[in-house]
């Protein structure tokens, strides 16, 4: 089992030598994008290391290691990772409006190292062990960094091509390779480590990727050609008070954590103010712009139907695999990289067919694809309850249905994902941009959430354990929900492209 962790290693080290080669290069462009696509597809490689190799080992670390039920380990994982994407709203407002993406990716960065660095406390194990506060702190840090990290680094992929450059939406595909490239490392080693040698190790080798994600960002800078800089002027003692209130939100951070049905709460309460927000803003536009609010506002809303059920993948589904699926001894963890290796096996060859079908007239539009990402997620679900069923109720599952469920997902991802990235930043406002961008996240946050309380069921609730035959149940139930929201938005598609108005843009672009 050892080689496969030791090729991980070696690609990783070919990668850093690559990032670092076209850091330092200060040609403009690299087969047929601007340099700084890929300083930007390594800083996001890196972080996404830390963060997948973290989320392959948390479920796990949080029934083995720190004693949690199955059910309140799901609703942990769920608020977890709500959290993770709901605080780029902050973060992408924080940015928009005064330090700009450049600052917000930076500081970002270095509170994310300093949290997954934190995640090698171990301690001695069990919820009355005093460790756990600094494993809560340690998810504090990365929930915050994630806020600025995550949303201002794609505002700043966006930033380096016209609003009707033809290779915006394959640059936002080679990006969401690269996400992907570090997430299967990440978790192929993270998770061996962390199963093999002991959670420290695992957490640890997160913590040097991260480390290494903000290295390349900060040497790539001028690469970036002034993307992602601040609006205006900004005092450093302005700068430094921001700066402030991203340490302050940590503490915040560290007791919602901790009580997940305040998070809830939160996100209805906050939700309903951010679509209020959003829509006042609308209003002042003109039609045409107003209109693509409407029409992302309609994007965004699937957000939590789709990562409700794609976010299975780290709890219920990992445990699931863990306990249930025939894996002829390899670690459940290393199941999570299925996933990113589908994507950067995958994402060149739709990259290659939305730009083919564009050249044709034949691509289908950003919410048909939204359609086709839910008809496919849906169905991946109910293939592996097939499966799992075939072999009846005492067997375990064939692991081909696990490569199975992930390749139907990874499908839908992307026709979901990277085209819904390049979709608000081209149809959002440059002065909503970020605020956009975070709002994208924010309903993925709810996503996660829903994914949570999906896993807590499949648990018997909080304090409860999961069991075979109540999980396919649930899963069957909410793919053929899913199936049906997907055909009803392929319905609607055409209506919903209307209302981008994109010939606008077009006009737009020239006029300026």
């Amino acid at each position: 089992m050892a080689i496969i962790p030791a090729i991980a290693l070696g690609a990783l080290l070919v990668l850093l030598l690559g990032g670092v080669y076209i850091a330092v290069n200060r040609d403009p462009e690299f087969a047929g994008h601007p340099k700084g696509l890929y300083v930007l597809f390594f800083a996001e490689m890196w972080e996404r290391f830390s963060y997948y190799g973290m989320r392959a080992l948390l479920i796990f670390y949080l029934t083995k290691h720190w004693l949690f039920g199955d059910g309140k380990a799901n609703l942990i994982y769920g608020a977890y990772t709500s959290l993770v994407y709901i605080t780029p709203v902050l973060g992408g407002y924080l940015a928009d409006r005064y330090l700009g993406q450049r600052k917000a990716v930076l500081f970002g960065a270095v509170i994310l190292t300093i949290g997954h660095m934190l995640m090698a406390v171990e301690g001695d194990g069990g919820q009355n062990s005093a460790a756990i506060n600094v494993f809560w702190l340690a998810l504090s840090f990365i929930i915050v960094g994630s806020g600025f990290l995550k949303a201002n680094i794609s505002v700043i992929v966006g930033q380096l091509y016209p609003l009707t450059d033809v290779r915006r939406d394959g640059a936002y595909t080679i990006f969401y390779v690269g996400i992907n490239v570090g997430a299967a490392i990440g978790v192929v080693l993270a998770g061996w480590l962390g199963e093999t040698w002991g959670w420290s190790y695992g957490f640890g080798a997160a913590g040097v990727g991260m480390l290494l994600g903000l290295f390349v960002f900060v040497i790539g800078k001028p690469l970036l050609n002034g993307a992602g800089e601040a609006p205006g002027p900004l005092a450093k003692s302005k700068e430094w008070a921001l700066y402030g209130i991203g340490l302050a939100s940590i503490g915040v951070i560290w007791a919602l954590i901790q009580y997940q049905d305040v998070i809830q709460t939160l996100l209805i309460v906050s939700g309903l103010a951010l679509l209020g927000y959003v829509l006042f803003e609308a209003f002042k536009l003109e039609k045409h712009a107003r209109d693509r609010i409407f029409a992302i506002l309609f994007l965004i809303a699937l957000n939590p139907v789709f990562w409700g059920l794609f976010e299975q993948a780290g709890g219920s589904l990992n445990l699931y695999t863990d306990r249930y699926v025939d894996r002829a001894g390899v670690p459940a963890s290393l199941f999570q990289s299925v996933n990113s290796i589908y994507i950067v096996l995958l994402g060149p060859i739709f990259a290659w067919l939305w730009v083919a079908l564009g050249k044709r007239n034949m691509e289908p539009s950003a919410p048909a694809k939204f359609g086709l990402a839910l008809l496919q997620v849906g169905l991946s679900f109910l293939v592996f309850v097939w499966g799992a069923n075939m072999v009846g109720p005492a067997a375990m599952t064939p692991v081909l249905f696990v490569f199975l469920i992930y390749f139907f997902q990874t499908t839908g991802e992307l026709c979901l994902s990277p085209v819904g990235l390049s979709a608000m930043n081209r149809l959002a406002p440059k002065h909503l941009a970020s605020l956009i961008m975070g709002a994208w996240f924010y309903m993925t946050a709810v996503g996660n959430f829903v994914a949570g309380k999906i896993g807590e069921a499949t648990g018997g609730g909080e304090g409860g354990e999961m069991t075979k035959e109540g999980t396919l149940a649930i899963y069957s139930n909410i793919g053929w929900i899913t199936i049906g929201i997907g055909f009803a938005v392929l319905v609607v598609s055409p209506v919903i492209k209307k209302m981008m108005h994109l010939d606008t843009l077009k006009d737009e672009e020239s006029a300026a």
